[in-house]
């Protein structure tokens, strides 16, 4: 025991420990991520709602209704109807009034990103979801967060558009599990590789 390197095997025994860590809180996240699920999926059951001027994350995937003054731009993104055809959806950029929240309503998908849909406001009713953000994957992976914006998927689309797909709380991805085990593997295979390395060292 007095020949073992003091330095190097407290460091991969530290190594390990937190790698074994993180294995445990990815479970913990996926018993988190588990309920939160359950929870948009008892959303998506409820009675409509009326958008509240605050909504929080507890509401997303619940049917809600609210009425777009007026369209202050579109923009489009990439999206699938109802049977799953792929396409361009094109979200509305809504005016609200004091006793609603900023919302923006996907009205729809088409096959021409380039297309204005006729359609210059109405009640909107749907399952609220967040709008793409444009943030890049990369950005988002150092922190960088656009702000978020809420958004209703309308059951009912603009003239020349078919039906959105709606959200569905069995898409909201949960890899925790997978995650763990990379942990608790790459703390094996780090025990491991020190375990060998000192054996050699020993008999050398």
């Amino acid at each position: 025991m007095r020949r073992l390197p003091a330095v190097a095997t407290a460091a991969v025994l530290l190594a390990v420990a937190a790698m074994l860590a993180l294995g445990f809180w990815q479970l913990h996240r996926r018993d988190q991520k588990e309920a939160m699920i359950a929870r948009f999926t008892a959303n998506a059951g409820k009675d409509v709602l009326p958008l509240p001027r605050a909504p929080t994350d507890d509401l997303l995937f619940r049917r809600v209704t609210a009425r777009c003054l007026a369209v202050t731009g579109w923009s489009v993104s990439a999206g699938r109807t109802e049977d799953g055809t792929p396409g361009w959806r094109h979200i509305a950029h809504c005016k609200t009034g004091p006793r609603t929240a900023a919302f923006r309503a996907d009205m729809g998908v088409g096959n021409d990103p380039k297309l204005r849909p006729n359609w210059e406001g109405g009640r909107v009713t749907g399952l609220l979801t967040q709008a793409p953000t444009g943030t890049p994957a990369i950005a988002a992976a150092f922190g960088a967060r656009a702000a978020k914006v809420w958004m209703i998927v309308a059951e009912a689309p603009a003239p020349g558009l078919a039906p959105s797909h709606q959200p569905d709380p069995a898409d909201v991805p949960n890899n925790h599990f997978a995650y763990a085990v990379q942990w608790f593997a790459f703390a094996a295979i780090a025990a491991a590789i020190y375990a060998l390395a000192l054996r050699w060292r020993l008999k050398g």
